[in-house]
């Protein structure tokens, strides 16, 4: 009977305090008015919110929508010209659409006013921002003019070296330059009477140069036995590159040496076939202007002749990796 008399005490303790807690009632905090119903972008400003857990977070989401609003611009507009000059399906929209969208992702906007900004509590931050177009395009257009000047500049320089040299300068710049189209799209978004065939113009001058060049050099391959199988990987990495594979001579002529010595052995089962390849590149005077040694081991459960080819397809894992020029040694 004390027990339970002492168990309806407790219990009753307990419900009491409970009752007795005050509920504390926290009030909702607001969004402010400028977050929720943000400035509209016009044809001069571009204005984006965004929120982070510090205010440099919320910048940056907030830039990265900004640029995600460019790219919806620049893809409508793109799209109602290729549409109407073309009739584009559906299916290449989607691809162009997804190619825009990458490419305006590389752009950064480093002309910015931070308007707004509010501590909302509990690790949040607000931003709102505004961008000047114009100031976005005239910082892509300096960019573009520095890549150019600077390339302009490589290119005098450029035109005492090799012809070796001169190539993989203007294969360099080909790359560096790929993106240039997107962003003169981009740049035609941002200011209507924009015109960049100057910028195409420039990039159509350095691709004629390096098909000059190319039309120009030539290489030959010679081999010892050991080291035929080796020799169309070689020819295939050259012709990826646009080289032409011939026999001639002149100053513009490269020849290359492949020697591989073979020693047959084996291991846990295995046939080796253990290659030491060397490669030389001379120049019309007899100068080696490359050279590289390897050693592949081969292998193979089903005889030596499988296992040294083997060795061609790793050599050829090598060239399509690692790049011809590097595999024969050319130091451009």
């Amino acid at each position: 009977m004390i027990k339970i008399l002492l168990l309806f005490t407790a219990a009753l303790l307990i419900f009491s305090g409970c009752g007795s807690q005050k509920r504390v009632v926290v009030a909702q905090k607001v969004y402010p008015p400028w977050y929720v119903n943000p400035p509209q972008s016009n044809t001069q400003e571009m204005y984006e919110t965004g929120e982070g857990s510090t205010k440099e977070e919320a910048i940056n989401n907030a830039l990265s929508m900004m640029i995600s609003t460019l790219s919806v611009s620049i893809e409508s507009s793109y799209h109602s010209k290729t549409v109407e000059n073309q009739g584009v399906v559906e299916n290449f929209q989607k691809t162009v659409s997804n190619e825009i969208k990458s490419d305006v992702k590389k752009i950064r906007i480093s002309h910015y006013d931070v308007i707004k900004t509010e501590d909302f509590g509990f690790k949040k931050y607000l931003v709102l921002l505004k961008a000047d177009k114009r100031k976005i395009f005239e910082s892509l257009e300096h960019e573009l003019n520095q890549r150019f000047s600077m390339i302009d500049k490589r290119q005098k320089n450029i035109v005492n070296e090799s012809i070796l040299k001169q190539i993989t300068f203007y294969q360099e710049v080909r790359s560096d330059l790929a993106d240039v189209p997107d962003t003169l799209t981009v740049m035609n978004v941002l200011d209507k009477k924009f015109d960049g065939n100057n910028y195409l113009n420039k990039i159509e001058t350095l691709n004629v140069h390096h098909s000059k060049l190319l039309a120009a050099i030539s290489f030959s391959i010679n081999s010892n036995i050991q080291a035929k199988n080796l020799v169309a990987s070689v020819r295939n990495g050259l012709s990826d590159k646009h080289y032409h594979i011939e026999a001639s001579s002149g100053k513009n002529h490269f020849r290359i040496s492949l020697n591989s010595h073979v020693e047959k052995a084996k291991a846990y089962g295995f046939t080796l076939a253990r290659s030491a390849i060397a490669i030389n590149v001379k120049d019309y005077k007899g100068m080696i202007i490359g050279s590289n040694k390897l050693n592949i081991i081969g292998q193979s459960t089903q005889g030596y002749e499988i296992a040294k080819e083997n060795v061609a397809i790793k050599f050829n894992n090598m060239v399509e990796k690692e790049g011809i020029e590097k595999v024969l040694g050319l130091s451009l």
